[in-house]
């Protein structure tokens, strides 16, 4: 079945041949949306993970202080312990909101960042590789001249 939709000034029906006042001309075709590529990048897994399920645990608590809230205006046996599971829920959910703040700051300790080519430490790090490679060929070669003399023979014999 064809569905008539409003395209430009003609009513066409999807799939079909156009009908209306604009048979001769053609309609633009533009898509629906554009993708637009993302501003932050995708949180890693564990993190996401943990934002997850602390917004599950936090729905499930703000709904039964709701319950227990009015369980409470009607009178109901069931008010008291609704208040002390709610009580309970809330310790829950500052668990779960604080667990999504700790995992992220291990999971970006444990990865780091990404670092520019131009990073200070990064060069830090070069350099003392280099004084370090510096400093071992150096002691290699002394250890090699002290060893018989001259340097230039491989054996005693």
């Amino acid at each position: 079945m064809l569905r008539d939709v409003r395209c430009g000034g003609c009513l066409r029906g999807i799939g079909g041949p156009r009908v209306g006042r604009n048979e001769g001309m053609s309609v633009e075709q533009q898509p629906l949306w554009v993708e637009e590529p993302a501003v932050r990048p995708r949180l890693p897994d564990p993190v996401r993970i943990a934002a997850v399920r602390a917004v599950i645990i936090v729905a499930a608590t703000l709904i039964q202080a709701m319950v227990a809230f009015l369980c409470a205006l009607a009178g109901s046996w069931l008010a008291f312990p609704m208040v002390l599971s709610s009580i309970g829920s809330t310790v829950l959910a500052t668990w779960g909101v604080l667990d999504v703040w700790v995992t992220r700051q291990v999971w970006n300790q444990r990865n780091g960042v990404v670092s520019m080519p131009s990073s200070t430490a990064r060069k830090l790090r070069k350099e003392r590789r280099r004084a370090r490679r510096a400093a071992r060929t150096a002691e290699r070669a002394a250890r090699i001249r002290s060893a018989d003399g001259s340097g230039q023979r491989l054996s005693r014999a």
